[in-house]
């Protein structure tokens, strides 16, 4: 029996060769449409980080407190310090580094006051951000594994006190993808005085890709050097040379299994080819109005700094970056107020209050509220006791401390937990660090227990493998 004309002319895999030509081509441009799908989370499996959560923020601003702010300075207020000034805890404890003795219960030298319809208590350190009360939902109860900066700096950020694991920013890339392929989706500005502890453990990777990890910005003049093309070169032919380049290091990680820090080096590359023509643009903070640099304190001396990191964060976020974290304090001279807290933080607090305001207000005459959490606090708190006579230092505490969030998808104006009657130990509703990730994984539209990496045989959660909780009180 003769086969029909139509069936006599496909080919080996039974199609003819018009079908076949047109079903390549069809799948051919769909690549990069898979591609740009993949690349921005949007084909995440149903059953994995998403599942039963409904979407969320897209943007992440960590005001990171290297050093450990005191709690009952800030956000805690405790009148019974005064009371019991001069006493000893009643709980006999060492904490802190070195052994150090607890010492004598101090009431705080700034004054705390009601702000905003919530009537949530501040201390005058922060009289800019106490005008934004009725949007920050504080966390009063946070406690931590471990008194100690480096490994309390790493858990804050990756969930773990050992080093190697991704941080927080990893995961949320990891999870939602990217918005920008002309800028780093996360990144990363310390302090010009000096990085956290531990360095850029707290803003690695892992054992996820190496192109998850942070972005660091320069702390000191231009963010970004060697922005412009190469002098000289023409543009086609400095493409041209990358893309010769790329070609090789393909072949050469091909050879190396797919090696994933050589794999980041080759994405820096084609990244840092797209920023020439994005990136410029983006950190020119002089483009902005004489009044917005006003309302951030680029005019003052002690805000000038922080004030141009917190701008140059808008402007990033605008343009799609995913995760901005910025340090506030480093080197020797860092929150860390075991000497005189008076000085430090009364200094600290001026350097970063006015600015951590503006971004606020900024981002909301923008329309970018809903779409921007914040996070504030450091890597634990600090005791209510003293460490000497006439100047009075406190020690690290990680048994009790508070921390803040705010925009998008929270419940402002409210306190959530507490530490006891002097602020030294969580007490109600106690909230531990993971339970602060999970809470912000719910808050960016993620299921903790759900967004896994599969290493090691395992399924890496930046959680863990203990129970933690979403705090849903701190959910609007």
């Amino acid at each position: 029996m003769t086969e029909p004309r139509y069936l006599a002319n496909r080919t080996v895999c039974q199609r003819t060769r018009r079908e076949f030509l047109w079903q390549w081509g069809g799948g051919f441009t769909a690549l990069p449409l898979l591609d740009l799908l993949t690349t921005d989370g949007v084909l995440a499996d149903d059953s994995a980080a998403y599942k039963g959560v409904r979407r969320g923020a897209k943007h992440v601003v960590f005001f990171f407190l290297n050093g450990g702010p005191s709690q009952v300075d800030t956000f805690d207020h405790k009148p019974a310090l005064k009371k019991y000034e001069g006493k000893d805890y009643h709980r006999k404890l060492q904490i802190g580094s070195n052994g150090r003795p607890v010492g004598k219960l101090t009431p705080s030298h700034f004054p705390f006051q009601k702000h905003g319809e919530s009537g949530l208590e501040i201390s005058s350190l922060f009289p800019h951000v106490a005008k934004h009360a009725d949007d920050l939902c504080v966390f009063r109860s946070m406690h931590a594994n471990t008194p100690t900066h480096s490994p309390g700096i790493l858990q804050m950020n990756s969930g773990s006190i050992f080093a190697g694991r991704p941080s927080l920013g990893a995961w949320v890339n990891y999870g939602l993808g990217t918005l920008t392929s002309n800028l780093p989706s996360y990144v990363v500005m310390t302090d010009h005085r000096g990085g956290p502890r531990g360095g850029a453990a707290a803003w690695t990777s892992g054992f996820m890709p190496a192109a998850l990890q942070g972005t660091l910005f320069r702390s000191q003049g231009a963010p970004i050097l060697n922005l412009d093309p190469p002098e000289g070169v023409a543009a086609e032919t400095q493409k041209r040379s990358l893309e010769v380049l790329s070609r090789l290091n393909e072949k050469h990680l091909a050879a190396r299994g797919g090696e994933s820090q050589l794999a980041a080096r080759i994405k820096s590359y084609e990244l840092a080819y797209r920023m020439q023509a994005g990136a410029a643009e983006a950190v020119d903070i002089d483009a902005e109005s004489a009044e917005t640099k006003t309302l951030y304190g680029l005019e003052q001396k002690e805000t000038e700094y922080f004030g141009r990191q917190c701008l140059l964060t808008r402007r990033l976020l605008e343009r799609g970056v995913r995760y901005v974290q910025l340090y506030s304090g480093g080197g020797a001279d860092s929150w860390d107020a075991h000497e005189d807290v008076i000085d430090n933080h009364g200094r600290h607090c001026k350097e970063i209050d006015q600015p951590i305001a503006a971004l606020m207000a900024d981002v909301k005459r923008r329309g970018m509220w809903d779409d921007t959490l914040f996070i504030w606090g450091g890597e634990f708190g600090r005791t209510p006791t003293s460490e000497g006579v006439g100047k009075p230092g406190r020690d690290h505490n990680h048994y009790g401390f508070s921390m803040w969030i705010a925009g998008g998808g929270v419940k402002g104006g409210q306190a959530i937990g507490a530490t006891d009657e002097v602020g030294f130990m969580a007490s109600e509703n106690r909230i531990h660090v993971s339970d602060l990730h999970a809470t912000i994984l719910h808050l960016l539209g993620m299921d903790h227990e759900k967004l896994t990496y599969f290493h090691d045989g395992l399924d890496q959660r930046l959680t863990g493998v203990q129970p933690h909780r979403v705090v849903h009180e701190a959910i609007a």
